[in-house]
């Protein structure tokens, strides 16, 4: 997923452990402004997203805001429906950052670690994340 930290921002991702970047190539950006989900189309093979994870509070700031911190993990998605037809179309991959060595290791084996998780969403094509519009 080599150049990922040059696409565009999807939309941000608050849980209660993070702030999330969600990341997609120009293919993803094209299809969110084609009206997906909405236009029921599938997202088409050659779309990755990346998902950036890393969280600090700002103390510059009047008021408590959080702010991209410290990376935790990165976790990407590319669709390729020949390569992954049993997990949707979708290869999904996730690494923890270990900051004492400054290295990623990956989180699971095989491309559908993260199929499981993404079936909620399988009238989307299996994508959470809705475009930020601008």
């Amino acid at each position: 997923m080599k150049g990922y930290e040059g696409w565009q921002v999807i939309a941000p991702s608050q849980t209660e452990d993070g702030l999330k970047a969600i990341l997609g190539n120009p293919a993803m950006i094209q299809t969110y402004k084609d009206g997906f989900p909405d236009n029921g189309r599938a997202v088409p093979d050659g779309a990755m997203m990346a998902k950036i994870d890393g969280r600090k509070a700002n103390p510059a700031s009047p008021y408590a805001v959080n702010v991209p911190g410290a990376l935790k993990s990165l976790a990407f998605m590319v669709k390729d429906s020949r390569r992954f037809a049993d997990s949707g179309g979708w290869g999904y991959g996730k690494f923890e950052y270990n900051a004492a060595t400054d290295t990623m290791t990956p989180s699971g084996t095989g491309s559908g670690c993260g199929y499981t998780c993404h079936t909620r969403v399988k009238s989307r094509d299996f994508v959470f994340t809705n475009y930020a519009r601008r």
